[in-house]
């Protein structure tokens, strides 16, 4: 299981972020200053760390340095969302930065951009009775070949990656299609009933009233 270390001085905040995280299969512990962030670093092997800047005792600046000795790739996750900040960050050897407030399920894909940047993330992945093949792009379901289009295989992907969370229409739009949503919710709900029929997931993927889509596992 992939490590996280999330460096977050209010707690509500990195509770949520670790709520999310270990539904998405990764382990977290959470730091609530600067201090307690070091001393986990030097104690634990951290596959990734999620480092607020404004932290108590030891910034998220000097902790940023304290990483790049280890190794540990760093996603700023801050407050301060001004060019500038943005542009120290990244020069620091930052490998994103996210500003406050988020939604979880953009957290979650740029946490697996980075992981995978670092082959940290296998090339398979196994949710429920299927198996994705990310190189081959293909799908098995139990030892059988699951043929689909394009589109399908990437929702499939979208939802794998992000269960047990209700997603908006508006969200599978834009991240599965890469476009803008207009309002019409028609193909995102045609390409949910094509897969649920597929994979035999009726009771797997449920639909969320007012919302969209959840995946349950």
């Amino acid at each position: 299981m992939l490590k996280i270390l999330i460096a977050e001085d209010e707690e509500p905040i990195a509770k949520l972020i670790s709520m999310n995280l270990k539904k998405a299969g990764y382990g977290c512990t959470c730091a609530y200053d600067g201090e307690e962030a070091a001393n986990l670093m030097e104690e634990e092997h951290y596959d990734l760390l999620l480092l607020d800047i404004m932290l108590p005792k030891i910034s998220g600046y000097e902790l940023m340095e304290y990483a790049k000795t280890l190794g540990l790739p760093v996603i700023f996750i801050t407050a301060m969302g001004t060019t500038d900040n943005k542009v120290t960050g990244l020069r620091m050897g930052a490998e994103d930065y996210i500003c406050k407030p988020f939604e979880i399920v953009e957290l979650l894909a740029r946490v697996e951009t980075v992981l995978r940047r670092y082959n940290k993330i296998g090339k398979i992945i196994r949710i429920l009775d299927v198996e994705i093949d990310l190189t081959s792009r293909t799908v098995l379901q139990e030892g059988k070949q699951i043929l689909l289009t394009l589109k399908e295989y990437e929702l499939l992907l979208f939802f794998a990656r992000n269960p047990n969370i209700a997603l908006y229409r508006e969200v599978i739009y834009e991240q599965v299609w890469e476009k803008e949503y207009t309002g019409d919710s028609r193909t995102v709900d045609l390409h949910v009933q094509r897969l649920k029929k597929k994979l035999k997931w009726d009771k797997r993927i449920c639909a969320v009233y007012k919302i969209g889509y959840r995946l349950e596992i």
